[in-house]
């Protein structure tokens, strides 16, 4: 691995899940959709409410661009069993304020995640936390939070309320509306992320970082990690 990173990189995107943060994904999922059912159970049964927040989800997966993520899932979830949204957010809402902590005991943080973040900020790169929009931002700031990683000054973070799109092995819209909006140009900006999602970040012209350990076969038309290692290694190639 060389020793330093590109010079023309000025902006850093970390991932988060399995990146910054340590979790069992599989479990938090399966978790997470069982007390989000649980919050709205006097309204709809989960056996019908898990299936309509799936399809909601793959909506998003899809999303062109156009409108945000959040408007995206609202036109396909709701009304809910005849319900309208007005009436069926305040129950989400409090789950996310009083029951989505509860899912912090499948996820632990990594000590040497701060290092890498603080030691980041510190050589003056640009910070982004390019996690997939698809829930809403006190669900990432939360998780951020657990991964001791909340109380930093990022660029953006990116939700379901402020993306049009999400991360893709077909399109690459998600990268190029951040590109955008931090206002830089893709050979200055580093992907960090543990899967095949982060490292397609290439296909615009990114410097990729691939976090080891995801032992999943990886599709051909991914492009090769620029940089590969843990985020110690990273950390010295500041």
């Amino acid at each position: 691995m060389t020793k330093r990173l590109d010079n023309n990189i000025k902006a850093i995107l970390f991932d988060l899940d399995k990146t910054l943060l340590d979790i069992d994904l599989d479990t938090f999922v399966s978790q997470y959709l069982r007390l989000l059912a649980q919050s709205v159970e006097h309204i709809v049964p989960a056996k019908k409410f898990i299936p309509r927040i799936l399809k909601a989800s793959r909506a998003v997966e899809r999303n062109n661009g156009h409108i945000t993520n959040e408007e995206v899932y609202a036109k396909a979830f709701f009304p809910l069993e005849g319900h309208s949204r007005e009436e069926v957010e305040p129950f989400f809402d409090d789950f996310y304020k009083n029951g989505f902590y509860k899912l912090k005991q499948y996820a632990q943080k990594k000590p040497e995640a701060r290092e890498v973040v603080q030691t980041a900020f510190d050589k003056g790169y640009d910070m982004v936390i390019a996690t997939m929009p698809i829930l809403p931002a006190t669900a990432i700031e939360q998780r951020l939070e657990w991964a001791d990683v909340a109380d930093f000054p990022y660029r953006l973070v990116t939700t379901i309320e402020n993306s049009c799109a999400s991360k893709s092995l077909t399109h690459l819209i998600y990268y190029e509306q951040i590109l955008d909006r931090i206002g830089f140009s893709a050979e200055n900006c580093l992907m960090v992320g543990d899967e095949e999602r982060d490292m397609i970040a290439a296909r615009l012209g990114c410097h990729t970082f691939l976090i080891e350990g995801n032992s999943k076969k990886w599709d051909n038309s991914v492009p090769e990690p620029t940089y590969r290692g843990s985020l110690e290694d990273l950390k010295s190639l500041l």
